[in-house]
C-alpha cells in the first residue's frame, strides 16, 4: 500500500455483517486551502457509520484524507465530498462526516452530513 497521499479508499468484508453497529473514526489532522485566501483550513473529520456489506481500511482512509491538503476547498463541499466519497465505496446502511473546522477570523465552522436513515442505536 502506498505512503502518498490518495483518493482511493480501500476496504475489507465486515466481519458482523449480521449486526448493526457504529464505527467511528476521527482525524484531528485534516488540512484544506481556503479558496479564497489559499490559507490553510485545519478541520477534525468525524465519521460515524453502520457498515453492511464492508468496512473502511483506516490507512487508506487516512492517505485519502491527506489528499486535501493542498486543494482549495469550501468547508461544506468537502464534508459533503468526503461523504459522498465514502458512502460510494463501502456503501454503508447509515453514515455520517462531521467536520469540525479551527477558528478563522474568530468564526469557527462545524459540518454535518448524512447518508442513510438513522436508526435509533446510531450515535
Amino acid at each position: 500500500m502506498s505512503t502518498k497521499p490518495s483518493k482511493t479508499v480501500e476496504t475489507f468484508p465486515n466481519p458482523n455483517p449480521e449486526r448493526d453497529y457504529v464505527i467511528t473514526c476521527e482525524s484531528t489532522e485534516f488540512t484544506c486551502l481556503c479558496p479564497m485566501t489559499g490559507q490553510p483550513d485545519f478541520a477534525t473529520i468525524i465519521i460515524k457509520y453502520v457498515p453492511d456489506k464492508l468496512c473502511i481500511e483506516l490507512k487508506s482512509l487516512k492517505l485519502y484524507l491527506w489528499s486535501y491538503r493542498n486543494e482549495g476547498a469550501y468547508h461544506e463541499a468537502v464534508t459533503n465530498k468526503i461523504l459522498n466519497d465514502l458512502a460510494e465505496v463501502c456503501k454503508p446502511r447509515w453514515m455520517e462526516i462531521e467536520a469540525r473546522f479551527n477558528i478563522r477570523g474568530g468564526i469557527s465552522t462545524n459540518v454535518t452530513a448524512s447518508y442513510g436513515k438513522k436508526s435509533r442505536q446510531d450515535v
